[in-house]
């Protein structure tokens, strides 16, 4: 029972768009705000009439305005951030798009890289018919799996570092992400060059054309953003230097939430000042030319509510049930954490079945920083199925529905809800397969 309000809102999420008849209605701002406010509303219900844990709840709070927080500012530095040159929607370009993209998805997270990314992708491909596949696989390789390597990738990769797990430790599934990025973006060529080859042929000789008459290789107008976006990476990884210290001085639970607290102060700053660039007349170009507006960060940020605060009975479950499962290979622990973090925040998700994964090899007290020195393999498969599974849903990870609204805003009519998990079912879980049989048997 206690899970209904997170299945009522995934039902809306995935088939309210899919009928002529509420499709109206679920296109409307106010109406995705109220459906989220009443479905987390009853989620936190469960969990306070069950748990009486409001601390649980304060907590979840931050967390949700540490998330929206570090979206918005995200999106609202690099809508000022401007990208052009001489590169065109074809399949050779593209797919050096991605690779570049995973690269920096290492360094400036998923959700920096996709904010960064997916406009000038999205602008090269403007004249091209099909270009769904396109964004598809962007959210595939770039929004998600491409930021494998460092804590500052993805979030359950951070939240590993500020538990223990050393800071270069990840740079150890290099392995496990060459592979995959390898057969992703193999895949992806090779669906792009048949789409591209049914394209008429007035498209590609107009493709070919951008490339020729473009006037340098490539230009980046928005420079004050660039800084502010380096800014948004300090803070991050200021937070998790800082949590050490602060707990030796408050406690871990306290220490936690000053530094949530103080990092959602230093990002509103930080969006504040972009917003204070984009009212200039130099500053505001850069936006101009990306046709930005909020509509889309309202839009997750409506969705996302619903979800931090619906999922709450459904983590108590999984974590009331986790020790009774008899998980010990390192492959049940990569399925298991990603199959959650295709529909639950992967964060949360991660720390559990690490957590799970430490008492299983007797390590105390769930020390994840124990758990990768003595049994790598399971952090491994925990760390790898947060990350890559979350591009299995448009909820799996928060930068999915935002390159989803974006492209959307720019007049492309992406994948429902259900199409998109075909999509991921037939090209990612033959891929997760394959690393499973060479990295988690």
């Amino acid at each position: 029972m206690g899970v209904a309000p997170f299945l009522i809102l995934l039902a809306a999420i995935a088939l309210l768009p899919l009928y002529r008849g509420t499709a109206g209605w679920w296109g409307r701002p106010w109406n995705k705000w109220l459906l989220a406010a009443l479905c987390g509303a009853a989620g936190i219900g469960f969990h306070y009439a069950v748990a009486g844990d409001l601390a649980r709840l304060l907590e979840t709070l931050l967390d949700y305005l540490a998330f929206i927080a570090l979206l918005a500012s995200l999106y609202i530095v690099s809508g000022g951030i401007h990208i052009s040159g001489a590169f065109s929607g074809l399949p050779w370009l593209n797919t050096a798009f991605l690779a570049l993209g995973a690269l920096l998805a290492n360094v400036m997270g998923t959700t920096g890289a996709s904010m960064v990314f997916i406009r000038p992708l999205l602008h090269a491909n403007r004249r091209r018919r099909h270009k769904v596949h396109v964004v598809v696989f962007f959210i595939f390789v770039v929004s998600n799996t491409g930021g494998l390597l460092t804590p500052l990738g993805d979030p359950p990769l951070y939240l590993g570092f500020l538990k223990g797990v050393p800071f270069g430790w990840t740079l150890g599934l290099l392995p496990q992400w060459a592979l995959l990025q390898a057969l992703l973006l193999t895949v992806f060529h090779f669906v792009d060059e048949i789409v591209f080859h049914r394209e008429e042929l007035e498209i590609k000789h107009a493709l070919a054309e951008d490339l020729r008459l473009a006037e340098r290789p490539l230009h980046i107008e928005g420079w004050p953003n660039l800084l502010l976006l380096m800014a948004i990476l300090g803070v991050v990884l200021g937070a998790g230097h800082l949590l050490p210290g602060l707990a030796k001085a408050h406690g871990d639970a306290h220490a936690a939430s000053i530094a949530k607290i103080g990092q959602v102060a230093a990002l509103a700053l930080i969006s504040g000042m972009a917003l204070w660039l984009k009212a200039g007349p130099a500053g505001g170009v850069p936006f101009r030319r990306n046709h930005f507006t909020f509509e889309p960060l309202g839009e997750v940020a409506s969705l996302f509510l619903g979800i931090f605060g619906a999922m709450l009975p459904a983590l108590d479950l999984m974590q009331a049930h986790a020790g009774h499962l008899s998980l010990d290979r390192p492959w049940q622990f990569f399925w298991m954490s990603g199959g959650l973090s295709s529909f639950l925040d992967n964060a949360p998700t991660y720390l559990s079945i690490a957590s799970l994964a430490a008492a299983k090899v007797g390590i105390h007290g769930g020390s994840l920083g124990a758990l990768a020195q003595n049994s790598p393999t399971l952090l491994k498969a925990v760390a790898c199925g947060s990350v890559f599974m979350g591009a299995n849903t448009y909820i799996g990870n928060g930068p999915n529905f935002m390159v989803k609204a974006i492209a959307e805003h720019s007049g492309l009519e992406m994948p429902s809800f259900l199409a998109y998990m075909g999509w991921s079912a037939a090209v990612l879980l033959p891929i997760f397969l394959i690393e499973t049989l060479v990295f988690f048997q």
